[in-house]
């Protein structure tokens, strides 16, 4: 796998929230729903998945920074085979004990691979004593999902259900601050490999609302009220993502007037919940004959002007 930084295309110094907008753009670019007649998209759209799973973990990132994994997660061999650094430039290993001759002062070689051979025993497999410095085997290839939830669900973090390729059904439990383009792992839920299975990439995609409307971590509302509710005020039932509540409007309420219900947002990742931003609206009637000779018979009606602070 080619380098993490690479495949997103950022530097090493990138902070965790360089690292995630990164992720975030190539992402909504690869995605498969958006490149159905493009298989290479789809590879780039795993790759940098991995990547970002890789470098989005600090004690994964961590590691691979010091050698000590390579870009698919996996431990590097012994004597520098992974690739780590330190070796030499050409990209070989410092040596190979299979070949390798040595001088030890007697004026004769020998075999070095011998020397492995005897320290760790066990017969000979490509130069080293069996078991020694062998390249892991390739775990099963990675398994790419798509999970349409609800805006209600992931605003109160449901768990939602996901049929996997293998059959299996499993409740998913959703992370707090949960948005579309969040990308869940599946540990040895994928393709089955020698080394192991693969994972499952889950990409979460938050489906819209006929009426509620996500600001960061709030909810966005418009209320429809009526004229009565709006001149003289009272308590009216707002819907909310848990359900209706009793909402207080102040007397003398224009639409654009904007309320506020604490908590009744999205969870944080940090911890709490985001607000419910409640937006009045006035909705007058069509053709309400006793409304219209109302405000043709209110005295005041010529002698207040809603624009004068526009100065019209």
């Amino acid at each position: 796998m080619a380098d993490p930084y690479q495949l997103l295309g950022v530097p090493r110094s990138a902070s965790e929230a360089e690292i995630k907008k990164a992720y975030r753009k190539l992402a909504k670019e690869l995605h498969p729903d958006r490149n159905k007649d493009n298989p290479k998209a789809t590879e780039r759209f795993s790759q940098v998945t991995n990547a970002y799973d890789l470098l989005s973990d600090a004690e994964k990132r961590a590691r691979f920074d010091r050698g000590d994994i390579d870009g698919d997660g996996n431990p590097r061999s012994p004597f520098g085979y992974g690739g780590s650094p330190g070796q030499n430039p050409g990209g070989n290993s410092g040596f190979r004990a299979d070949t390798a001759n040595f001088d030890f002062g007697t004026g004769e070689t020998g075999d070095f691979s011998d020397i492995f051979e005897g320290l760790f025993g066990g017969r000979k497999q490509g130069g080293f004593a069996s078991g020694f410095g062998r390249k892991p085997q390739a775990k099963g290839a990675n398994t790419q999902y798509k999970l349409n939830v609800p805006f209600v669900d992931a605003a109160r973090l449901a768990p939602q259900r996901i049929t996997l390729a293998v059959g299996a059904s499993i409740d998913l439990k959703l992370p707090a601050g949960v948005e579309t383009g969040t990308s869940m792992r599946l540990a040895g839920k994928g393709e089955p490999g020698l080394g192991g299975a693969g994972d499952a990439i889950v990409m979460i995609e938050v489906q819209q609302h006929r009426f509620f409307e996500r600001m960061g971590d709030d909810v966005r509302l418009d209320l429809p009220i009526s004229l009565g509710e709006a001149v003289l005020g009272g308590s009216v039932r707002v819907p909310t993502v848990e359900g209706a509540v009793m909402l207080s409007v102040p007397k003398g309420s224009s639409s654009g007037k904007v309320l506020r219900l604490k908590g009744r947002g999205f969870h944080k990742k940090a911890g709490g919940r985001g607000d419910q931003l409640v937006t009045l609206m006035v909705d007058l009637p069509v053709d309400d004959d006793a409304l219209v000779e109302f405000v043709q018979n209110w005295r005041d009606r010529d002698k207040w002007n809603p624009r004068g602070k526009m100065d019209v």
